[in-house]
């Protein structure tokens, strides 16, 4: 026999396993949301923080102005204001990072259950056959970070729509995708 008729074969010419389908999205796995919400939702909070505390700014100066108040007078109001404004532009800092760690979500082949709440949680499951129809918003904040919002349309009164806010853009299409209803089949 000569060598070319005994050849090993290479390792080009092994035969090779297909690679292992893709679980995608629907894995029964809880996820956390994306960690850029809390950036997002931080500057929220300077926006609304800015939006109480420039006013009320505005509301004690005419007052001290129009009413002339004694100095010690204007000294306690203007303490009173920024004790306001320091506590809501702190707590407004610290939330989001408590509504991150306790919001979660679970994709399986039935539906979505999401779970929010950092005092009073809740859990709502949303089956895919109760689905009408869903969509993927986006706000200028929310573009600027890749993050999208996840409406969730139902059959019924009780949480007809479900939102989940602070998922990654891409993420919150492929569930969309995902809970559509199947081919031929028809929503509730």
């Amino acid at each position: 026999m000569n060598e070319s008729t005994h050849r090993l074969p290479s390792e080009n010419s092994l035969p090779t396993s297909p690679e292992p389908a893709s679980v995608g999205i629907a894995d029964g796995v809880r996820r956390s949301l994306d960690p850029r919400a809390i950036p997002l939702h931080r500057v929220v909070g300077r926006i609304v923080t800015a939006c109480i505390s420039l006013p009320l700014a505005g509301v004690v100066g005419i007052l001290w102005g129009a009413i002339g108040l004694a100095p010690g007078v204007v000294a306690l109001v203007a303490g009173g204001w920024t004790v306001v404004t320091g506590t809501l532009g702190w707590w407004l800092h610290k939330w989001p990072v408590l509504h991150h760690r306790h919001a979660s979500y679970t994709v399986n082949p039935d539906g979505i259950e999401i779970r929010t709440g950092v005092v009073w949680r809740k859990a709502i499951s949303v089956p895919r056959s109760r689905v009408q129809h869903t969509d993927v918003s986006q706000g200028p904040l929310e573009r600027r970070y890749g993050l999208g919002t996840l409406g969730i349309y139902t059959a019924g009164t009780g949480y007809a729509k479900v939102s989940l806010d602070g998922l990654a853009h891409g993420t919150a299409l492929e569930i969309r995708d995902h809970l559509l209803p199947l081919e031929g089949a028809d929503a509730v």
